[in-house]
């Protein structure tokens, strides 16, 4: 009796094969980046078809749905005083100058008498997003770039705009008229779309899409197909691996089957 107590006492110690399996954490995931990579290069063919799918859609936008754009510049030169003799806060005053002109090209009155001079049935709002004034640094010089899917349109806009604001100025500012320092010329090809740039983006963004699926699809999937796969889920090594095969089990069925096919054949014949 003492040493079936015992017994007892030392089967009640040892632990369970449950408890020898070690407990994952299920909000930690570990992704093996060998095996993502190579998993990655397993889909190349989708890859390259979501690739080529990508540049096509962007091909055809670019080509065939987006209206080409068309950009066409005028400079003018700010001068603030009639002298021969320019000292350094000339020079100063003509850069204050140069910014308080930006705002010129947005007055109504200059814009409505643009509007009126080439007859063209745009509103204050269309034409104000048309126009763009830029003043580069240090410089007394404002350009003034129009935007517009007909290239004659751009380059009449633009010139329109510098002449009649060089006026506005001279007659609503009290200010030395600036001068047209260069005129618009009309643009020969369009400003946008970049179409090179644009094929280039539909093959990353198909690139990129498929292989985010790859990834996804790899993250969620938690079969277990590999002796690798029990080893990190369990933490125990697998002690042997068998493995089916079909062609053998199928070969078989069927010398079997022609086994009997023959039996019958001679039973026949005896008959």
């Amino acid at each position: 009796m003492p040493r079936r107590r015992r017994f007892d006492e030392e089967q009640e110690v040892l632990p369970s094969p449950a408890d020898t399996i070690p407990q994952q954490d299920d909000d930690e995931v570990t992704i093996d980046l060998m095996e993502l990579l190579n998993v990655i290069l397993d889909h190349w063919l989708l890859v390259v078809i979501c690739a080529v799918i990508g540049t096509v859609i962007m091909g055809v936008y670019s080509f065939r749905i987006a209206t080409p754009m068309y950009k066409s510049t005028a400079k003018l030169y700010v001068v603030n005083s009639k002298d021969s003799a320019i000292n350094l806060s000339d020079l100063q005053i003509g850069n204050y100058l140069a910014q308080d002109y930006q705002e010129v090209f947005h007055n109504w009155h200059v814009q409505d008498q643009v509007l009126e001079e080439l007859g063209l049935n745009y509103t204050y709002s269309q034409i104000d997003k048309m126009i763009s004034v830029t003043n580069p640094s240090n410089t007394r010089i404002l350009y003034i770039t129009v935007t517009s899917p007909n290239p004659q349109e751009a380059k009449d806009i633009a010139g329109t705009f510098a002449k009649v604001a060089c006026e506005f100025i001279a007659v609503k500012m009290d200010q030395v008229q600036p001068n047209i320092f260069e005129e618009a010329r009309l643009p020969l090809t369009p400003s946008s779309p970049n179409k090179s740039r644009n094929l280039v983006i539909g093959f990353l963004i198909g690139a990129l899409a498929a292989i985010a699926v790859v990834v996804v699809l790899f993250v969620a999937d938690d079969k277990v197909r590999t002796p690798e796969d029990i080893e990190k889920l369990l933490g125990l090594p697998t002690l042997g691996v068998v493995t089916e095969q079909e062609s053998f089990v199928h070969g078989k069925e069927s010398a079997g089957g022609k086994r009997k096919k023959t039996r019958k054949g001679k039973k026949g014949g005896k008959a």
